[in-house]
């Protein structure tokens, strides 16, 4: 697992964040970030994942990313930020690690060996966030919804010839930027070429090279 507290333990076991943090369990649908909500702390996933969403225009739901175990939730309202600029929801049920901001500040202080690894993973963000906006900014409505079944492929892997993250159609409209009705369209013509299967919420991608060559030009491999 690439979880920063795991890479960081042996630096971290004389530390007040041992015994600070502490375990939340969230089942499935339980939001655990409300997004406008004054900064807390971090969410670290221990076990499950992870939907992190922010309203958009007329009040709609945009999907920022999806996380899974080993990942932070709520890292760009620490510091200077005094409210999360995101939501978070747990998509099935999920075990998180609590840190209060409070801790956290003083442990980062304390161990320049987690401080430098956290420096890292926020300068890989930022380089992901930008890489993202320039290349969906280039995307049609087609290739923005092949990028998310890659993404989604790339992150969470197959189980039994589908995606291992059941979405509904909606939600990949609100990660791909597009509306549900696109979604619908694009997934029709995919499965009319024999590019994806689907069966209910299940998608299934046969032929994960087809898919790249159609957004090989943008680097889809930058978002992972």
């Amino acid at each position: 697992m690439n979880c920063l507290i795991k890479r960081n333990l042996n630096h971290l076991l004389n530390s007040e964040f041992t015994e600070a943090k502490r375990s939340i369990k969230c089942k499935k649908g339980q939001q655990f970030i409300m997004e406008g909500a004054p900064v807390n702390g971090l969410f670290f996933i221990m076990q499950g994942t992870v939907k992190v969403f922010r309203t958009g225009i007329n009040g709609r739901e945009q999907i920022v990313r999806f996380a899974k175990d080993g990942e932070i939730i709520g890292h760009r309202g620490f510091g200077t930020e005094e409210f999360y600029s995101i939501g978070a929801i747990a998509l099935q049920d999920t075990i998180l690690c609590y840190i209060s901001k409070d801790i956290l500040q003083r442990v980062l202080q304390e161990s320049p060996k987690f401080s430098y690894d956290l420096m890292l993973f926020y300068a890989n963000e930022l380089n992901r966030s930008e890489s993202k906006i320039k290349t969906i900014s280039q995307m049609t409505v087609r290739e923005r919804v092949i990028d998310t079944l890659l993404y989604i492929h790339r992150k969470f892997g197959d189980l039994r010839g589908y995606l291992n993250l059941p979405l509904s159609r909606k939600e990949y409209a609100d990660f791909a930027g597009t509306t549900e009705e696109q979604v619908i369209r694009v997934f029709s013509l995919l499965k009319k070429e024999g590019l994806i299967s689907a069966k209910g919420k299940k998608i299934g991608v046969p032929n994960v090279q087809a898919l790249k060559n159609e957004i090989s030009e943008h680097n889809y491999f930058l978002d992972s």
